[in-house]
């Protein structure tokens, strides 16, 4: 949904513009996410392939099997990931008034197991799973948002604020139970956050008492940051995954012309 291919070419052709975004941080980080066209893709109702990685699911497990070379620095990207949700929610939200924009928390409780061969890595741990989905350009309906996922003693919180371009807002406080259930908590007071040090994207989140700190910072970009926070969501202490999009700084064209570097499109 970031491509630059995608938003110059003239066709609008999605299946010009596949990629498997991965990301490794810490002391040996790795980012891929190198763009394919439709001769590099097949799918089916349960599996896809892009180029040489692939997603499979079988009833129970999600299979990501990652064979990527990184950018800009070529190093290589292999092994494979496995997901297991502990339940499925019902539904997607839609995100904005026209339902042009739809998103879905699948599997916001998981367990996953990671087991990379370059480099040398393997864990188990939570995990969580959703898809976002929608029929116009995500700047065209949306100015900015944040978003953010806490593991609690038994199941998972989900905050989203979503800005839309019309001055208009939604904001979803969301509670599961390990098997998909779902309740409505109350939102959250807003708590601020610091800007980022690089790009100096502005963050926002929200907490039970107002307050939340950053605990790291992961990705610091013109447009996009995701952190780790800690904070108190539905009476529990938690550190959180969060999100913030700026898509102002993304209509920008020089941010466009940024993009290449990072989303490699090979010539065949």
């Amino acid at each position: 949904m970031f491509s630059p291919y995608y938003a110059w070419d003239t066709s609008r052709n999605p299946f010009e513009h596949c990629a498997l975004n991965v990301v490794l941080y810490g002391s040996r980080g790795r980012f891929a996410m190198t763009e394919r066209g439709s001769g590099q893709l097949a799918r089916d109702a349960r599996s896809i392939a892009i180029g040489p990685s692939s997603m499979e699911w079988d009833g129970t497990t999600l299979t990501v099997r990652i064979d990527e070379r990184c950018a800009p620095i070529p190093r290589r990207l292999r092994g494979t990931v496995r997901l297991r949700p502990e339940g499925i929610t019902a539904s997607p939200f839609t995100l904005d008034a026209d339902g042009l924009h739809r998103w879905w928390p699948m599997a916001p409780c998981s367990r996953v197991e990671v087991a990379l061969e370059e480099p040398s890595l393997s864990w188990t741990g939570t995990g969580y799973f959703d898809t976002n989905d929608g029929d116009g350009a995500l700047e065209d309906g949306f100015s900015h948002w944040t978003w953010c996922r806490a593991d609690l003693a038994s199941g998972a919180a989900i905050l989203y604020d979503v800005h839309r371009r019309d001055g208009s807002g939604q904001n979803l406080s969301l509670r599961f139970a390990p098997d998909g259930s779902r309740r409505e908590i109350r939102p959250p007071l807003a708590a601020s956050l610091p800007k980022t040090r690089l790009w100096r994207m502005p963050r926002s989140t929200r907490s039970d008492d107002g307050r939340a700190g950053i605990v790291r910072t992961f990705e610091d970009t013109p447009f996009y940051a995701r952190s780790l926070l800690s904070s108190r969501l539905d009476g529990e202490p938690v550190q959180a995954v969060h999100e913030s999009l700026s898509l102002e700084r993304f209509r920008n064209p020089l941010v466009r012309l940024m993009l290449p570097f990072r989303m490699p499109r090979p010539l065949s």
